[in-house]
């Protein structure tokens, strides 16, 4: 692996275990790992669209 897989795995086993406590399962490579941690996430509702400090004039929607 080149230094930045390396790196990303580390990350990724560190967060693993910050969040399950057990070591990641199997050889899993870094990218695989913060896939199965993502997948595990509760959806989330994105909350800003409906902030009642925002006006329609602040928020820019992406031309088609």
């Amino acid at each position: 692996m080149c230094p930045r897989d390396d790196k990303i795995y580390d990350e990724a086993a560190a967060l693993w275990r910050e969040l399950y406590t057990a070591p990641p399962p199997g050889e899993l490579d870094g990218g695989t790992i913060l896939r199965m941690i993502m997948q595990r996430l509760p959806e989330a509702e994105y909350g800003r669209l409906t902030s009642v400090h925002l006006r329609p004039s602040n928020i820019v929607f992406p031309q088609r």
